[in-house]
């Protein structure tokens, strides 16, 4: 992937239904060869911000460039891109091979090639052997399959595809998720991909765009999005995260309930109210060492195991009431012989902890 190629230039693009502001001066590049996870919740715009570079709901103001070509205002049918919807939309009455070359028949590619080309595509989605079946065939992962192959057929430059996974039941959409993101590394093409899935987004983008209300709240890799979210939304809605009410006590410490954190307080200044955020999994329960900051003990309300570790609910009264989770290793619980109505000194690691306004 080449991070300094940009492929898709979106400018300043601005979406209205009547008085609804559907997206608002968004503005995106999107590299060459990159696979890009447009990530939000229902209504956030993500999928209008994907109608519009395909063509399909044009943009109310705002502009896009592919590759150096404007393409703002330009119908589906003269712009460079391949789709998979949601529902698949394969042709019900046509076999999977007819499927997959109507593209290729309708620019009249000779018979031969489109043979080829046909094949070609069947063995990179692993149904070589499905073609003279139909659709109503196929299991939902097959049909997909056939989706992304149809959508390959004409080598669009961009393959778009809109929530693919979300009809699927959990065990094919994992599968397919590892499918898909090693057929785009094989083609080489540049994709966004629509999803609410966080899991999703996180597994497959190189990197993600996080919506809401019409707007990108953040733009990153992965890693980026989940350690250093950069608002109060992202942290909720990507992962688990903590919150705590608090008040910046001065330069570098918070003052929680009854407890004092050090940590990062940029952008504050003394007596802010902040909402204080840690990840379960870094809240530290592992043996502590002499001059440790941030250490607090707090009782454990709660123990639910959830497989290769334990979610323990901690609260107290230093906290005023508040209670927060924190993932502890099996191995640890055991150890340490953490349980129910145990009280527990856990240490909060200040380059872990978050600060945000409140809102």
């Amino acid at each position: 992937m080449s991070q300094q190629e940009t492929f898709l230039k979106i400018q300043n693009l601005f979406k209205k239904f009547g008085d609804f502001t559907a997206l608002q001066d968004v503005s995106l590049e999107v590299y060459e060869g990159e696979f890009v996870c447009f990530l939000g919740p229902s209504g956030c715009g993500k999928t209008t911000l994907l109608r519009a570079i395909a063509g399909l709901d044009i943009q109310t103001s705002g502009h896009i460039e592919q590759d150096g070509r404007d393409i703002s205002a330009l119908p589906p049918s003269e712009r460079d891109f391949g789709i998979v919807f949601q529902s698949y939309a394969l042709f019900p009455n046509l076999t999977i091979l007819k499927n997959v070359s109507y593209g290729l028949e309708n620019v009249k590619m000779p018979k031969a090639a489109i043979d080829a080309r046909v094949t070609e595509l069947l063995e990179l989605v692993g149904l070589n052997d499905q073609g003279i079946k139909y659709p109503a065939q196929l299991s939902g992962g097959q049909q997909q399959r056939v989706a992304l192959a149809r959508a390959m057929a004409m080598s669009p430059g961009l393959l778009l595809l809109d929530e693919p996974l979300s009809a699927l039941d959990a065990r094919v959409r994992v599968h397919l998720r590892h499918e898909i993101k090693d057929l785009q590394r094989t083609l080489g093409v540049t994709t966004i991909m629509v999803t609410h899935d966080q899991e999703e987004a996180l597994t497959m983008a190189d990197r993600i765009v996080v919506m809401n209300d019409g707007v990108i709240e953040q733009i990153g890799t992965p890693e980026e999005i989940y350690s250093n979210p950069a608002s109060a939304f992202v942290a909720d809605f990507i992962g688990t995260m903590n919150f705590i009410p608090g008040k910046v006590s001065g330069t570098g410490s918070v003052l929680v309930g009854g407890a004092s954190l050090n940590c990062k307080t940029d952008g504050f200044k003394e007596g802010d109210s902040v909402v204080v955020a840690i990840r379960p999994e870094d809240v530290n329960a592992q043996d502590m060492n002499e001059g440790d900051e941030n250490i607090i003990e707090l009782d454990v309300k709660y123990l639910e195991f959830l497989g290769s570790f334990y979610r323990a609910d901690l609260g107290g009264d230093v906290l005023s009431g508040h209670e927060l989770y924190a993932d502890f290793s099996v191995n640890l619980v055991r150890r340490k012989n953490i349980e129910i109505g145990s009280k527990l000194p856990v240490r909060f690691p200040a380059q872990f902890i978050q600060l945000y306004s409140e809102s």
